[in-house]
């Protein structure tokens, strides 16, 4: 064999690394150049706003709104602490941790809520013949076609003093004179409910849309109650529906504005409409800003606390 055609083993070797190498890079660009668009509508719609927000947040108050661009921690400062107008000491002030408070008790309990109503409509849904299922799908999501201020109005005339709720009760002689529902935490709980409760159902549903019915009755074959048969079969099978439709309205009933502006009068202020104060009447956006980031810190932790709870355990047995 000639000499000429003899390749060195180095040679080829060499040869090899550099075309895996130079693959590797042009899939490199070309998954660059394909996310590029994803990235740059990430960085202008939400990182530059928080970007934003977090300036403000470290700035101070203009006299008649804005800002004015002298470094100050005094909005985060202004959710724990009252500065006397005299002597300039601090005091504890627990307006704002009442908001908060109450801001994550109502979205806790619509969780709860929308969760007790949603699993049952959920699984009747996964029940049906798959020919029907289509048209509940479709009753579930009607009120959606509608926007979220006319559904909260409509809310509203049902349950006020001359409303649909109070005119039947009066009616059939349960009470003789109107309930006062309206502008009242119930008020805003009912409305919170009525608004997500499809954010519950959906995602459950879509777990239970593949589920194998006749496990059920394997269940009861081995002498299991309904209890038994709900807890070790249908719950772990629908686990990540739950988790993700309580994400679905744990996050934005956090950050309900119209809902408690209207049905709770203004009197009964959640995170948005505070936020939405300081950005108006209150003219202090530096803690509109600051209250808007502590909003997302906690609604982060609680994602990630609620993610590592939903997922598997490695090792483990079921």
């Amino acid at each position: 064999m000639s000499s000429a055609t003899h390749i060195p083993p180095t040679d080829a070797a060499t040869s090899l690394h550099a075309a895996q190498a130079a693959r590797a890079r042009q899939v490199r660009r070309t998954r660059l150049f394909l996310l590029a668009p994803a990235l740059g509508i990430i960085g202008i719609f939400g990182l530059f706003p928080l970007s934003i927000a977090l300036v403000y947040s470290l700035l101070e108050p203009g006299t008649y709104g804005g800002v004015e661009w002298v470094f100050s921690f005094d909005a985060y400062v202004q959710f724990l602490f009252e500065r006397d107008i005299f002597d300039d000491t601090l005091a504890f002030n627990s307006a704002y941790l009442q908001i908060f408070g109450r801001s994550f008790g109502l979205a806790i309990t619509t969780m709860i809520g929308t969760l007790m109503l949603g699993f049952p409509v959920a699984y009747f849904i996964a029940a049906r013949p798959p020919e029907q299922r289509n048209f509940w799908l479709f009753a579930i999501t009607l009120p959606f076609w509608t926007n979220l201020l006319i559904r909260t109005y409509s809310m509203l005339l049902i349950v006020r003093d001359e409303g649909f709720v109070n005119l039947m009760l009066m009616k059939i002689g349960i009470i003789s004179e109107p309930l006062e529902m309206l502008y009242t935490d119930g008020a805003v709980l009912a409305g919170l409910i009525y608004s997500y409760l499809p954010f519950m159902i959906l995602p459950i549903y879509a777990s239970l849309e593949k589920f194998d019915f006749s496990l059920l009755e394997a269940g009861h074959d081995l002498y299991a109650s309904r209890t038994q048969v709900f807890r070790h079969i249908i719950v772990p099978i629908t686990r990540p529906g739950i988790i993700a439709g309580c994400v679905l309205v744990l996050i934005p009933a956090l950050g309900a504005y119209i809902t408690p502006e209207l049905l709770g009068g203004g009197k009964k202020l959640m995170i948005g409409n505070l936020i939405a104060l300081q950005f108006g009447s209150g003219r202090n956006w530096p803690f509109g800003a600051a209250a808007a980031l502590i909003l997302m810190a906690v609604v982060l932790i609680a994602l990630l606390v609620s993610l590592r709870a939903g997922a598997p355990k490695e090792g483990g047995h079921g």
